[in-house]
């Protein structure tokens, strides 16, 4: 019965908010898509440049050398939650509304940069690489982090219709408590993430780096 009322919850949460979810994840696709393209602009020096300390790092993969899980762990979530706390305070902001689009945009083209610069310099193996690097943990990062600025940008736009448009609605608090938790939760889905990128990724990368060599 509970299980039924939390689907209900969630499904008409997803139907409420489907323009604003389509909106961000096309957003967030158009980031992917500048990134990649970015690549292509570097010059020729540029791209010797990022591809030698790029080696460098996968030598010291290579030898073992890679950051400790924990510290991994410690930055991964450090990172990400610093993000989703940005995001949940630009929604309460008002006025942050577009910096929170902003930064969903740059999110999505830090991973078509990365992505696009590995297959770019290294083809076949760059594409191994970056599946094995960036996939795992970031089926739940990009998600999450599209839910984030979905709600971040519903709430803004409540407030801001409080405040300019005298759309008084109910009362704030509630809404208020389910902004704050839906964080909640999503801070929790961020250590998993942080726990796959530290224990699952850098074993995976080895033994690309070493098939490689």
């Amino acid at each position: 019965m509970k299980k039924n009322r939390y689907q209900n919850i969630v499904a008409t949460h997803f139907r409420e908010h489907s323009s604003i979810y389509l909106f961000v994840v096309v957003l967030f696709l158009m980031g992917v898509i500048f990134g990649a393209v970015v690549v292509n602009s570097l010059s020729f020096t540029q791209k010797e440049d990022l591809f030698y300390y790029l080696s460098q790092f996968f030598g010291h993969v290579a030898d073992g050398k890679n950051i400790a899980s924990k510290d991994l762990f410690y930055q991964s979530f450090y990172h990400n939650s610093k993000f989703i706390g940005l995001m949940w305070i630009l929604g309460i902001s008002i006025i942050g509304l577009p910096v929170i689009l902003i930064l969903l945009f740059m999110k999505g083209m830090v991973v078509g940069f990365t992505v696009g610069f590995l297959v770019n310099q290294m083809r076949w193996d760059g594409f191994m690489l970056s599946f094995v690097s960036i996939l795992p943990q970031n089926l739940i990062i990009i998600p999450v982090f599209i839910i984030a600025t979905t709600l971040a940008v519903s709430f803004s736009l409540k407030m801001i219709r409080r405040q300019f448009m005298k759309k008084l609605g109910g009362p704030i608090m509630p809404l208020f408590s389910r902004y704050l938790l839906s964080f909640i939760v999503m801070i929790v889905f961020i250590a998993i993430a942080a726990i796959i990128e530290s224990s699952l990724t850098p074993p995976l990368m080895k033994a690309i780096v070493n098939s490689i060599k």
